[in-house]
């Protein structure tokens, strides 16, 4: 197990008052229930950045497709799945 620490937020009441509804509803304490979000927010806010950076690596490097192509590509995918489901 990672050792843990403390910290210190500001919560709006109404946050506050549902955090404490959740965790009543599901037998867990409001610090685990606000430690599992953080980490989840955390975890997609972080990939979301590396992703960007991939991206923005992308372009800088020219691995990109044209717009019109994109276009065209998702329209002939579409075309194809909405034949599939006849």
């Amino acid at each position: 197990m990672t050792p843990s620490t403390t910290l210190s937020v500001r919560l709006s009441s109404r946050t506050k008052n549902k955090l404490g509804r959740l965790a009543r509803a599901t037998k867990r304490t409001k610090s685990f229930l606000a430690g599992e979000a953080i980490e989840a927010f955390v975890a997609r806010e972080l990939e979301i950045i590396e992703d960007i950076k991939k991206g923005l690596a992308d372009v800088k490097a020219g691995r990109v497709i044209p717009h019109d192509e994109v276009v065209r590509r998702t329209r002939e995918t579409i075309s194809r799945i909405l034949q599939e489901k006849q």
